[in-house]
């Protein structure tokens, strides 16, 4: 993988970053950015700026191979949904409110429930990150399995669950990781640690704009 973190969601829908940083501070950038521009007293957040920084996120699920094939297809179908969204609604308050009125809420192929499963894909990697670096000699497997059964696994049927199980075993080693991300152990940190911090606060006001309308978060 090249230093270039350009992610294309399809020809119309093109993000690009500059060229000179890695993926991964690429994305710990684009969601400082996002912390920044959230009004939390409005609780206002751009869709477009949103579906802008989560595009970069498509490209760690590349890097993880088949063990999270279920997690970038889901991802990124379900963010291009979000980026057509984005040419007529505002905020994320804006498509949510709308489903609330409309009683399509969880819905499939609703925003609100597509919404749901991007915000899921970003705790996803805040997790596994987190996982990562809680030890030098932590595989990646097993911070993958970790994060996996953390986040995703009590939504998902007992057939995904243990195709995941199986797909773990063909995940690339932390080295190899590492050399696709074009980062060494102290700067994968440095990245990761970024990221970890600046998507919290966004995970968070996802999380509240579904609570403060009486929305559970158990879907």
């Amino acid at each position: 993988m090249g230093r270039s973190s350009t992610i294309a969601m399809d020809e119309e829908d093109r993000f690009v970053d500059d060229a000179t940083l890695t993926p991964l501070s690429a994305i710990a950038h684009a969601f400082e950015e996002l912390t920044k521009s959230v009004d939390f007293r409005s609780q206002d957040l751009r869709l477009d700026t949103f579906c802008q920084a989560c595009s970069l996120v498509s490209v760690l699920f590349g890097t993880l191979g088949i063990a999270f094939k279920f997690a970038q297809s889901e991802y990124v179908s379900k963010l291009r949904n979000l980026v057509e969204a984005s040419k007529t609604h505002d905020t994320l308050q804006s498509i949510l409110d709308l489903d609330v009125a409309n009683g399509t809420v969880r819905k499939p192929g609703s925003l609100s429930r597509n919404l749901r499963r991007v915000r899921q894909g970003l705790d996803l990697i805040r997790a596994l990150f987190e996982q990562f670096l809680s030890s030098d000699h932590y595989s990646l497997k097993e911070a993958a399995s970790t994060a996996y059964a953390q986040v995703c696994a009590p939504f998902h049927t007992w057939a995904v669950r243990t195709a995941v199980s199986a797909g773990m075993y063909a995940l690339p080693s932390r080295e190899r990781l590492l050399l696709n991300l074009n980062e060494t152990d102290q700067s994968a940190e440095k990245e990761m640690r970024r990221y970890i911090k600046a998507s919290l606060p966004v995970i968070e006001y996802i999380d509240k704009l579904y609570i403060t309308r009486n929305i559970s978060l158990d879907w």
